[in-house]
């Protein structure tokens, strides 16, 4: 028996899939984004339409309620849920969703003609074009450039498709650049999705799931709904879902007729507080009757403990740390270098830095001290006296100073176009790890500052080719 039938449920209510039928119109900020992104499809004429977001807080099901909401009659939809491709693999794969057919288009110019076409076929059939992109924090620079650039391929009158844009906070600070001016300017509606605004709704927000789900009784206490908003950071709804999941599953385990406060408060203490958010950390998981629930963190430990299975939630345990962020986005970039032997020389080959600048008596780091390159780059001239190349790269306040050493100019000018983007791409990310503060500070993206690094290797290393490198 599943753990929701125990509740008289007739399927799982707080599953963290963007559902339309579980959807809750409490959700103050997202109603608006979806109302808002609506009219700018249907009767704004927009070419481009965003949402933005922390994670966690519903864009991807505003984006599932929009999609939705489109008579299939006039509109030819396509969505992308992992931008982070190509600008030809992302052109391919819209025309791809649009036409119902695998497009089998390789240049770029051919894939321009193809989109252009079945716009103005689409037009003419009475049909509207809507592209939607999920994640689009994960597009590159360049990319998103691209994609301004395809607005242009429609008349002036009328704009025959709109672009829907959904990402993180990120995102919504790269659109801000002065840099993307072209592009914040063609944003027709521009929407903030935020937290369920109150413990009401809060309130509200569950027991609307437990009723869609097929629930008829109270289920959650008052106190249970109290601990609940707290714990959920006041509001977010996949922390929400989560801590609301475990603790039905925790009441099926135990035989307990309703979900109390002490439920609510020892599962949602099994995750810590991190940048703001309540997550799991990285440990062993634990098997609930063939489900996998969070990773536990050590939390003190109380009289009464709820089991799951005969596994306590209030058992201590030491937990780990996170693992970095855009380690784990470039980790296939890496594991293809390593196997590829691309780096021949070892350790001895990798692009050397500065180390990361020692604290004062204050505990500050010395502002003087910061990404001092002078130690580095005489240590490397003592070591080789082959061509290298140094380039001093701004990234937002500091200056870090690049020497590529002739291991990696040499590798360099024996691979291929492929390889040398790669190797371009495994520098880069060696940079922002071996300075974190490039990524430190609240709402920077990393996968931005390791494109603009890579982009600016690469460059450096092809201005060479007609002295000491490629």
């Amino acid at each position: 028996m599943h753990y929701y039938e125990y509740w008289s449920l007739k399927k799982a209510p707080f599953d963290n899939v963007p559902d339309p039928s579980m959807y809750v119109s409490s959700h103050t900020s997202s109603e608006n984004a979806i109302a808002e992104t609506l009219f700018a499809v249907e009767e704004g004429n927009e070419c481009l339409a965003v949402i933005v977001g922390d994670v966690g807080l519903g864009k991807t099901m505003s984006l599932r309620m929009v999609i939705d909401s489109l008579n299939p009659d006039k509109y030819k939809i396509a969505y992308i849920v992992n931008p982070d491709m190509s600008f030809i693999q992302l052109l391919r794969e819209i025309i791809g969703q649009l036409t119902g057919e695998r497009c089998e288009l390789k240049k770029k110019t051919d894939l321009l003609e193809a989109f252009n076409k079945l716009l103005f076929d689409s037009a003419a059939q009475g049909k509207k074009v809507v592209v939607f992109v999920d994640e689009a924090n994960a597009m590159t620079p360049s990319n998103l450039e691209k994609m301004r650039l395809l607005t242009n391929l429609q008349p002036d009158e009328v704009n025959l498709f709109t672009i829907v844009l959904a990402g993180q906070l990120e995102f919504a600070k790269r659109l801000a650049h002065p840099k993307r001016a072209n592009l914040f300017q063609r944003i027709g509606t521009y929407c903030t999705v935020e937290k369920i605004g109150s413990r009401e709704l809060v309130k509200n927000y569950v027991e609307t799931r437990l009723g869609l789900a097929g629930g008829t009784q109270k289920i959650f206490t008052d106190d249970a709904i109290d601990l609940l908003w707290e714990y959920s950071e006041h509001g977010v709804p996949r922390l929400i879902n989560k801590i609301c999941k475990l603790s039905l599953k925790a009441g099926e385990t135990n035989g307990f007729r309703e979900i109390g406060g002490e439920v609510v408060s020892q599962v949602a203490e099994r995750f810590q507080r991190l940048n703001g958010h309540v997550a799991p950390k990285k440990t062993s998981r634990i098997a609930v009757n063939a489900e996998t629930v969070p990773e536990p963190i050590s939390v003190p430990v109380k009289e009464n403990v709820i089991a799951f299975d005969g596994l306590s939630l209030a058992a201590s345990r030491t937990p780990k740390t996170e693992p970095d962020s855009m380690e784990e986005s470039l980790s296939e970039t890496k594991a293809t270098m390593q196997a590829s032997s691309v780096l021949a020389g070892g350790e001895d080959a990798k692009i050397k830095f500065d180390p990361e600048p020692q604290a004062s008596e204050s505990g500050q780091p010395e502002a003087a001290q910061l990404l001092n390159p002078e130690s580095e780059r005489d240590l490397l001239a003592e070591m080789s006296d082959k061509p290298r190349i140094e380039q001093e790269i701004e990234i937002d306040r500091y200056q870090v100073n690049v020497n590529i050493p002739p291991e990696v100019i040499d590798e360099f000018n024996h691979s291929t176009e492929e390889h040398c983007v790669k190797l371009a791409g495994v520098l880069a990310a060696q940079t922002m790890q071996r300075y974190p503060r490039l990524t430190a500070a609240w709402g920077v993206d990393p996968l931005a500052i390791w494109s603009e690094i890579r982009e600016v290797i690469l460059a450096r290393l092809r201005q060479g080719q007609n002295g000491t490198a490629r």
